[in-house]
This record gives C-alpha cells, sequence and structure tokens, in this order.
C-alpha cells in the first residue's frame, strides 16, 4: 500500500473522515495527517497537501471552508460542468490539481448534508427524491462520488510518475424485503375472516375464489416464491441479504404474527442460505423501545445476535434513525436509497461510514446504500417491465464502470408473476444476469 502525507492546516473531524473515505477507501493509500510544515516540506515520499496555497511541487488541492466547519448552514455548492461530469465547490488556485474541492463535494453528498437543513418531508415523514441536489440537477442515477475519486486518482497518477493503486472489484448484492411473507396464508382468523368479508361486500368473487382455493392448499399462495429466490441464489451463486418485517400487525405493518411457528421456519430456512436482518416496523421509527423487542424476537428466532438493518418503507430521520441503530448494536443499515426514485441517494455506490453532523464524528455503522427498487420503478415510476429493466441497466453499467458496488432491493410479491408484477419475474431474471460480476 502506497503511504501519502497530506498537509492541512487544521485537523478536523470532517476532514479526517472524508480523507480516509477517499484516499484511503477508495485510492488505497496509507495515508498520514500533518499540521507541521516542516516535516512536510523534509518529508521524500509521496504527499498531498489540502489548504489555501501550495507549498512545494507537491500534489496540491484547493480547500473550500466545508471541512474545517463545525456548524450546518445552507450551502452554495456552485455546480459547474468538467471533465464530462458535475463538480461543486469550485476552487480558484491555478495550481490546484483539480477546479474544485473534491473532499468537500464528497463529504456534502455522503454526510447527507441536505437532510440536515430544513425541507418539507412526504407523507411518509422521509425527505423527498425531489428535494435532493442530485435529483434537481439530473445527477441522481450517477455514482458521483466515485466518478470524482476516479477523476482524483487520474490527476495523481499524472504527478507522481509511476504510481500505482490497487485494484477494485465490482461487487453485486441482491436484498429482499419481506413485508407480507404469504398474501392469505398464516394471517390469523380475525384478518382472514375480515378479509373474506371484504371481498364480499366488494363483490370481488375472482379473489375470493383464489384467497379459499390457497386455504384450501389447491394453488400456492403467490407471495411464497422463496423456491424461486433459493433457485437463483444456487444457478446465479448469489448471497442476498434478507429484511424481515417482524412486527404487531398495524396499518402499514401487516406481515405475519410473529408468534406463527410457519412464519418463525420460513425465517429460520432463509437464514441457512442467506444473511437476515431486521426491518424495523413503520410504527418503530420514532420508537426505540419498540424497535428493540422487533430485534431482540428476531435474534430469538435466528438464535444468532441481529446486526444488519432496513427500514421499513424507508423511512429514516437523520440522525435519530441512525442513533436508535447504533444504540440496539446494528451495524449495517441498508436504507439509504429513495422510494421514489431509483439512483444513489448519497452519491456513492459504495458502503461508507455514517457521520453524524449533529455530534459532528465519524461513527461505526456502515451504510450500504441500494440503487433501484421495485416498487420505485412499478408504483412511482410507473414503467413497465422492459422499461425498468433498460433503467436498471443503465444504473448497473454505471456502477460496473466505477467498479462500485450495485444493490439492488426486491419484494417476494414481485416474484409472484401475478396481477400488476405480471412478467416482472424475467425481469428480475434479467437484472440479475446483466448485475453478476
Amino acid at each position: 500500500m502506497n503511504k501519502l502525507l497530506v498537509f492541512v492546516p487544521k485537523i478536523t473531524q470532517r476532514l479526517r473522515y472524508v480523507i480516509d473515505l477517499v484516499l484511503h477507501e477508495q485510492l488505497g493509500f496509507e495515508v498520514e495527517l500533518t499540521t507541521v510544515e516542516a516535516d512536510f516540506l523534509v518529508f521524500k515520499g509521496l504527499k498531498l497537501s489540502y489548504g489555501d496555497h501550495k507549498l512545494q511541487d507537491e500534489f496540491f488541492i484547493n480547500a473550500s471552508m466545508l471541512l474545517f466547519e463545525r456548524d450546518i448552514f445552507s450551502q452554495d455548492l456552485k455546480p459547474f460542468p468538467y471533465e464530462g461530469t458535475t463538480a461543486f465547490y469550485p476552487v480558484f488556485q491555478k495550481d490546484s490539481a483539480l477546479p474544485f474541492d473534491v473532499f468537500a463535494s464528497v463529504f456534502y453528498l455522503v454526510s447527507r448534508y441536505e437532510e440536515y437543513l430544513p425541507f418539507v418531508k412526504d407523507q411518509h415523514g422521509r425527505y423527498k427524491a425531489s428535494s435532493s441536489v442530485l435529483f434537481g440537477l439530473g445527477l441522481l442515477q450517477k455514482p458521483l462520488v466515485n466518478i470524482w475519486c476516479r477523476l482524483l486518482a487520474t490527476r495523481m497518477k499524472e504527478h507522481f510518475y509511476g504510481l500505482k493503486l490497487p485494484e477494485r472489484k465490482y461487487n453485486f448484492i441482491p436484498t429482499y424485503d419481506i413485508d407480507a411473507a404469504w398474501a392469505y396464508r398464516n394471517k390469523g382468523l380475525i384478518r382472514t375472516s375480515g378479509s373474506f368479508v371484504n371481498n364480499l361486500l366488494n363483490r370481488n368473487f375472482d379473489e375470493l375464489k383464489l384467497r379459499y382455493s390457497v386455504l384450501k392448499k389447491k394453488t400456492n399462495d403467490p407471495f411464497d416464491t422463496f423456491d424461486l429466490q433459493l433457485d437463483l441464489q444456487k444457478t446465479y451463486q448469489l448471497r442476498p441479504v434478507y429484511f424481515i418485517l417482524f412486527a404487531d400487525y398495524d396499518v402499514y405493518d401487516k406481515n405475519i404474527p410473529i408468534n406463527n411457528l410457519e412464519f418463525q421456519e420460513l425465517i429460520k430456512r432463509l437464514g441457512d442460505y442467506a444473511d437476515v436482518g431486521i426491518h424495523p416496523s413503520y410504527n418503530s421509527f420514532d420508537n426505540k423501545n419498540k424497535l428493540k423487542s422487533e430485534i431482540l424476537n428476531l435474534s430469538k428466532v435466528l438464535n444468532r445476535e441481529i446486526t444488519k438493518s432496513r427500514q421499513h418503507f424507508l423511512r429514516m430521520n437523520l440522525p435519530m434513525t441512525y442513533h436508535n441503530l447504533i444504540d440496539l448494536d446494528i451495524s449495517d443499515d441498508y436504507t439509504m436509497g429513495f422510494a421514489s426514485q431509483p439512483g444513489f441517494r448519497a452519491g456513492i455506490a459504495d458502503s461508507f461510514n455514517f457521520y453524524d453532523l449533529d455530534h459532528d464524528g465519524p461513527t461505526a455503522l456502515r451504510v450500504h446504500p441500494f440503487a433501484v427498487m421495485d416498487g420505485s420503478l412499478r408504483d412511482y415510476l410507473n414503467l413497465e417491465g422492459e422499461e425498468s429493466f433498460e433503467l436498471t441497466k443503465n444504473l448497473i453499467r454505471e456502477v460496473k464502470a466505477v467498479e462500485g458496488t450495485f444493490i439492488s432491493l426486491w419484494h417476494n410479491e414481485t416474484l409472484s408473476d401475478q396481477k400488476r408484477w405480471q412478467g416482472w419475474v424475467d425481469v428480475y431474471k434479467k437484472i440479475i444476469i446483466e448485475a453478476l460480476p
């Protein structure tokens, strides 16, 4: 690993975090920070300075003020075109290797800085995709952070003759949210009876017949697509992550009762072939005690610690949601994405550690952004199967181009191949093939 000495006028938590993310995680350097100019000047190895002026003949990035601040306030990004992409935080020192502050730009997106500023929430209390700067600029489907890091790597190779950086490796992680394991089975007497009455009152006789046939075990439950998922895993050697809604019944929490033995056996079966995490319920969004109970109950079924999570309905409020997860020993979260739009909410196609802007410091919680969700394509964008595949294929190619990690979010219901999801099994298979390394 190449050692790189970095001179900065002041070491802050923000600066240390983003230097580690960009120079160590993305580019593979072993980084040492210094504020001692004399030590920097006599150093004979690879060196970079980040500040308001160049010191010697080192690799130099002109700094803006963002990483030297602690307060949170509205930012003027001043986006401008550069090298076929868009850059933020333009700088004007001619000696700067890049005409923008790449470190500040990365930090703004990855820290989700804009989500700490006042915004109008949607009906589920979420930050809207349409509020994001990337959506406004038409860049939500570009992994800008990765693209910027590759630009930085190119400039460093030009400056440091013969510099070789570690090769990166593209990765694909399919994930599933199990909001309702079955459409008709194991719902309990009261819910099942109520559904029959509702079908009768609404004269929905086709639905009534299907429900009756499934309960009599004459027809397979349409949401029971788990054999198909396991076959796909074996065929394509996939290791997915499942997120199980394991909570009390409510308006937005309609999975199977947690004490149902068949549901518990399904969870154990999934755990034999994949990683399993919690899908915190809609009602646990601002109730840490309820979230704690859900995690504990799922842990008891699997007989192992639960360390992965993705919020139901993607309900996330920064930093509260992540504070709760950290307090309950969740190490990896997969919520970072928008319900209404595919793309890269944090501008990056790789996992990263959550930076808590409120407390101005990094955390151990690893954030895994997903790029596309089935419901975004079908329900929000109203795309048909082939249109959805083409959009997803473009996202996959964007991730492969920067050798990042492509994470998809699917539901067992989507693979039923019935009603509004008719034909989507073939779509999903094509996406898997396209996403394979």
